[in-house]
């Protein structure tokens, strides 16, 4: 038997004010949008922004529907709906905030694994590395600079 050692890189950030500008203001949209998510069941709201290669930035927050599993998470409704009318664009940057509706989790929440496969699937299209911010509601931030920091056995059309 042989073992393998899989490593992985964040960035972590104590707040929101330690990003630049420019991200402090995508992730504000995260905030923004979670506020607005659709979860009646779960009441775990989760907002995504991501910014494609012409500038555009898109929101999306879960949708949650009585007969599980036919709802969405957040980051799934902003990818599928940039595929859909924004086809020849490229994902650059995506961020998410995530929280039970109880409570404000400091805690950086990071893409489900369902989530995580659909990222994939735009990075190898693209053939470029999404950088991806996630956090609570509030305190530290993780910044992966690209999904296969977050999937590193990445199943994709090689695997089939």
């Amino acid at each position: 038997m042989k073992e393998i050692q899989v490593a992985t890189k964040l960035s972590v950030y104590d707040s929101i004010d330690e990003l630049a500008i420019t991200e402090k203001e995508y992730m504000l949209q995260a905030v923004e949008i979670r506020k607005k998510a659709y979860a009646p069941y779960s009441n775990f709201q989760v907002g995504a922004a991501i910014v494609l290669d012409n500038g555009v930035v898109l929101q999306g927050s879960n949708q949650e529907n009585a007969a599980y599993p036919s709802g969405l998470c957040a980051e799934r409704v902003v990818i599928f709906y940039a595929g859909a009318n924004y086809p020849n664009n490229k994902i650059e940057k995506l961020f998410i905030s995530a929280t039970p509706s109880d409570r404000e989790s400091d805690t950086p929440i990071p893409p489900c694994g369902a989530c995580r496969q659909s990222i994939a699937e735009y990075e190898i299209k693209q053939d470029l590395p999404i950088e991806i911010y996630f956090m609570g509601a509030k305190g530290q931030i993780y910044k992966s600079d690209s999904l296969k920091n977050l999937l590193p056995f990445m199943f994709d059309k090689a695997s089939l």
